[in-house]
Formats: C-alpha cells, sequence, structure tokens
C-alpha cells in the first residue's frame, strides 16, 4: 500500500523540487519562461489550493502529432504540469515495484528496446533456437488512451492507496478531461497519464500471468504479444481475453490488429518486422525515416535514427543515412537545431 500522507507530499519544499524537475528542457518554453517570471507567487499558490483543497485543474490546449500516425495531444497549463510531474513522483516507484516484469512502456531501465530484446528472447525460447514452430499471438487495444474508464481507475487506485485526499486529488486530475463521454478517456500529453494506463493494464497483466498462468507474454502501453509452439492454445485464449479486457477494464481489441502468425513468416511488433535470425524496420517507418532526411534533418533527429536504426537489419538506410551527413558537412551547412521538448 502506498501509505504516504496528502499533507507530507504537497509541502512548498517538495514543490519547488518538483519545480526544479519540471524545468529541466524547458526553460526556452514561453509559458514556462511566463511562470518563472512570479515562481513565489505561483508556488505559493499552488501550496494553497493544495493546503486549503481548493485546487482545481484548469483547461488544456489541444494539437495534432503524426507519430507516424495522427494522434490528438492535449497539453495542461504549467500549474497543473507540475502538479502532474509531483504525483508521478510520489506514486511511481510504489507502482513501478507491482508491475510485472514485461511490462515495458514508461518505465525505468525497460522502454521499446528492452521489449524488442525480449521478445525475441522469447521466440528463441518457444521455437527451441528455431528448430520448431513458434506461433505469435498479437494484439492491439482499440482507442487505448481515449476508452479508459475513470471508475474502474479510481476503484483501482482505492486498492493501493491509503490516504483519500490523495486519491481526491487524483480524481481531479483524471476527470480534467474526457473525450466523448464523461468519465471516459485520459489525455495523450499528461505524464500521469503514462503511469495511470499502466496502472490500468496492470490489472490485465495480473490476470495472464497469475490465473492463465501464461509464461511467454510482453506488453507495451496497449500493443501486446504472446508466443506459443501451438496454436490451437493461442486461439482458445483469445477470447477469454477479450472478456477480460471488455468486462473488467472496457476496453476491445483492435479488430484489424489482432492476429496470430509464425515467427517464421514476420511479426510486426512495436516499429519492426521480427524474423528468427533478423528484424527488419516496419515500412511505414522506413518511408518517415525517408521522408525526415529530405533536406537538411535536424542533429537531434540524426541521432535518434542512428539509435533506432542500430537495433535491426537496416544496412541500406544506415548508408544513406551517412551519405546525407557526409553531404551536409561538405557543403558546410549547420545542421538544423530543434526546439526544445515541451
Amino acid at each position: 500500500m502506498f501509505t504516504h500522507t496528502y499533507n507530507s507530499i504537497i509541502t512548498i519544499e517538495n514543490l519547488l523540487l518538483t519545480w526544479e524537475r519540471f524545468l529541466r528542457g524547458k526553460k526556452k518554453k514561453k509559458d514556462v519562461i511566463k511562470f518563472q517570471a512570479e515562481l513565489a507567487t505561483n508556488i505559493a499558490s499552488l501550496y494553497s489550493d493544495l493546503k486549503n483543497k481548493t485546487y482545481t485543474h484548469g483547461s488544456y490546449s489541444a494539437f495534432n502529432i503524426s507519430d507516424p500516425k495522427p494522434r490528438n495531444i492535449h497539453k495542461a497549463t504549467v500549474r497543473d504540469r507540475i502538479l502532474h510531474h509531483l504525483i508521478y513522483k510520489e506514486l511511481y516507484w510504489h507502482f513501478h515495484q507491482q508491475f510485472i516484469f514485461d511490462s515495458y512502456s514508461c518505465r525505468k531501465n525497460k522502454g521499446t528496446h528492452k521489449a524488442l530484446d525480449r521478445f525475441r528472447d522469447f521466440a528463441r525460447k518457444v521455437s527451441k533456437n528455431h528448430t520448431r514452430t513458434c506461433y505469435v499471438l498479437k494484439c492491439d487495444i482499440r482507442k487505448f488512451f481515449a476508452s479508459v474508464d475513470h471508475a474502474i481507475l479510481m476503484k483501482i487506485l482505492e486498492r493501493h492507496i491509503v490516504d483519500p485526499d490523495i486519491r481526491a486529488l487524483i480524481h481531479k486530475v483524471i476527470s480534467s478531461f474526457y473525450t466523448t463521454t464523461s468519465g471516459i478517456g485520459l489525455p495523450l500529453g499528461n505524464l500521469t497519464s503514462q503511469l495511470l494506463v499502466n496502472v490500468y493494464m496492470h490489472e490485465f497483466d495480473v490476470y495472464l500471468k497469475q490465473e492463465l498462468r501464461i509464461k511467454y507474454y510482453l506488453r507495451y502501453a496497449d500493443d501486446f504479444a504472446i508466443l506459443s509452439e501451438s496454436k490451437e492454445y493461442l486461439e482458445k485464449l483469445l477470447p477469454w481475453l477479450q472478456k477480460f479486457l471488455n468486462e473488467k477494464l472496457h476496453l476491445t481489441l483492435h479488430e484489424h490488429k489482432v492476429y496470430i502468425k509464425t515467427y517464421d513468416s514476420g511479426v510486426d511488433f512495436l516499429g519492426w518486422v521480427h524474423f528468427p535470425h533478423h528484424r527488419q524496420i516496419r515500412t511505414t517507418t522506413k518511408r518517415k525515416i525517408v521522408r525526415m532526411m529530405k533536406g537538411y534533418p535536424k542533429r537531434e533527429t540524426i541521432s535518434s535514427y542512428r539509435g533506432l536504426l542500430g537495433h535491426g537489419n537496416t544496412y541500406q538506410l544506415q548508408k544513406r543515412l551517412k551519405m546525407i551527413c557526409e553531404n551536409v558537412a561538405a557543403q558546410n551547412i549547420p545542421l538544423q537545431l530543434s526546439a526544445v521538448p515541451g
């Protein structure tokens, strides 16, 4: 149980510490500069509202990104985002210790690359070093963030958090956003959302690991895979997964992104197509990289793609990236510097 008290986490000292962490990489943002110009007053005001339990969450500003598919991001005010960071900072390690080992999204020392390597290790074990057929059930949840039920999420949190005032504060953050129906959905963009969706899906993880006793299962956000040497086993398993998600979490699997394939035929998981002896980058990701490489790419873009391409069979793309860098250097044209991330 998370036994910290409300008053112990909303102190001025803790808010200032949270501000310092929040500030990293955001010092040039206009809204952050404006908030910092009257930092003492703003922090004191936030503390007063928290202390008196009169805090109310503000509105969001929305914008779209392509990552590579279109996503609608909702950005809270600096004041509210400081509170998000405070809640995240206080709760993260408690829940991190509860999560299963093979949950990889938005966790320390986890991430996409660890998930990719774990998938490869699972496939090697199931296929007995590629001497037997390995089947993979690959699933994706439909409109994941937009489908999270606030009431169900709060019931889960009540089992973990003792202090009712902390629960009430978290509820204010959760209820500050909904999609088309009141009480449904978490915003892409809130730091708290990253943690809360893992808390939500941990119920599913525990069901698979402890009740269904599935050994070769891993999840990254709403993408998950189960590996087995038996196709029939996976086919019989699928209705149980659908039933739990629908009845317990009010989630549904994406009808066009659920399939059972052999490892030999290539399995698309987390942006890569996996084969027994190599993995190659997904075609849509490859096209995005080629598009981003046109003109004179940002320095951070090149570094990011170099890191990404180092995790699979991408010789031709890496060769093209190298030629672009050499061309930029030969023309003595400075690489663009990206804006500091928000």
